[in-house]
Order: structure tokens, then sequence, then C-alpha cells
């Protein structure tokens, strides 16, 4: 009885996956994420329970399939639906300026937001543009137009060495780490932030200094 139930599962879930539509493991939300776990302890549970018969685990399997189209359907009759279950994009960095306020919804954190932007191919805040969470986690970034244009213009490899942009202030507080990394003291810093007329690092939401830019300050709202 269980290798028809496992056999019926299988041949169950593969006519969910194509009635559902095509959708890459990135491309899931949250909402996807948890609604696939439920399913599988579902199927699972009534694959091995014996006191649950076939008839049970084929409901099961056509009500979830029911269920989820439906959803599925509804979300694009009424977006607003949509957004309540999957979430909606939301603008992490505009105009290389981080929104803290959009960060702490979607408890982003600074060290999570460096490694985003990482695997985007961007290692400073000061050349984004626009940074964009989508409903996936994953993160769109478009790069400052001159930004953009330079990369276009020299492919080729460059010829002196290339320094990491380091972050120097997150939230107030200074990084020692990124000062030593970038061969500077506390005193330097403070230097640089009076000739911008910063007297006080914790007005700092986040500083970080980069070859060609320089130091790039923002302050707290």
């Amino acid at each position: 009885m269980v290798t028809i139930k496992l056999v019926i599962a299988i041949f169950g879930l593969w006519v969910m996956t194509r009635l559902l539509g095509k959708k890459e493991i990135s491309q899931l939300t949250a909402f996807d994420f948890v609604s696939s776990l439920m399913l599988s302890e579902l199927v699972g549970n009534t694959i091995y329970d014996k006191d649950v018969k076939l008839i049970h685990l084929l409901y099961a399997l056509a009500l979830w399939t029911c269920l989820s189209i439906g959803l599925e359907k509804l979300s694009i009759v009424f977006p607003r639906l949509g957004r309540l279950a999957s979430g909606r994009p939301e603008l992490i960095i505009h105009n290389r300026k981080i929104i803290l306020a959009a960060m702490r919804r979607n408890n982003l954190d600074f060290e999570q937001l460096h490694a985003m932007l990482r695997q985007n191919g961007v290692f400073a805040i000061s050349q984004v543009e626009y940074a964009v969470l989508e409903t996936n986690g994953s993160l769109s970034v478009m790069l400052k137009s001159d930004v953009e244009e330079g990369a276009r213009e020299d492919l080729q490899p460059p010829t002196a060495e290339v320094v990491l942009p380091v972050a120097l202030v997150v939230n107030g507080r200074i990084d020692a780490a990124g000062l030593r990394d970038l061969g500077k003291d506390g005193g330097w810093l403070v230097r640089e932030l009076l000739e911008r007329r910063i007297e006080d690092v914790k007005t700092v939401l986040y500083a970080e200094w980069s070859e060609g830019e320089g130091l790039h300050v923002q302050l707290k709202a």
C-alpha cells in the first residue's frame, strides 16, 4: 500500500507542477516556500499513515491543487490579494542613499546588504542608483549611469592594484577593522568628518571609502 501511495503521490505532484505553471526555485516567494513545506508534510504523513486511505491522499492532492490554482487566479484578478500573499518589492537604496526604514521592515542588516550587492558585482554603495529587494529575497541593482558607462568603455584588465571599498561607519558605530584594512586610524576619520561639518559620528548612518570616490557619508534621517 505504501508503494501505491508513493507512486500516486509522485504522479499527483507532477500533475500539480504542470497545472501551476513553471517557476524557477530562485523565483519562489516566501509564501510559495512555506506552501511547499506544508504540502510535503501533508503528503509524507498521508503515505506512511496506515489509517489513511488511498482516497484520502487523492482528495488531499486534488484539494491542494484547487486551492493553489484558485489563489493564483485570484491574485491575477485582484493584485492586492497577490501583494498580501507574496509581498511587494521594496526600495532599499535610492540615489546612493540607504533607506533604513525599508531595511528594518525586511529584517535586513548591513552585512546582508553588502553580501547581496557583491552577488550583483557591486562593491560600493556609492555606485548604486537604485537597489530593490524583490519578493523572492533577491536584490535588483541599477548602477549610476557614469559607472555603467565607465565599465563599458574600458573592458581591459586593470594594470594597477584594485582596492575594495571599505565600510568605516555603520549605524553610528566606527568599524575599527575597516580602518585597519585601510591603514587609517580614528583620528583620520574624525578629521574627514569634520571637513564635512559632521561633529558626531553617531549622526552617521553609513560611511564607506572607495578608490576614486573617496569617503561617501550618509547621515541619519
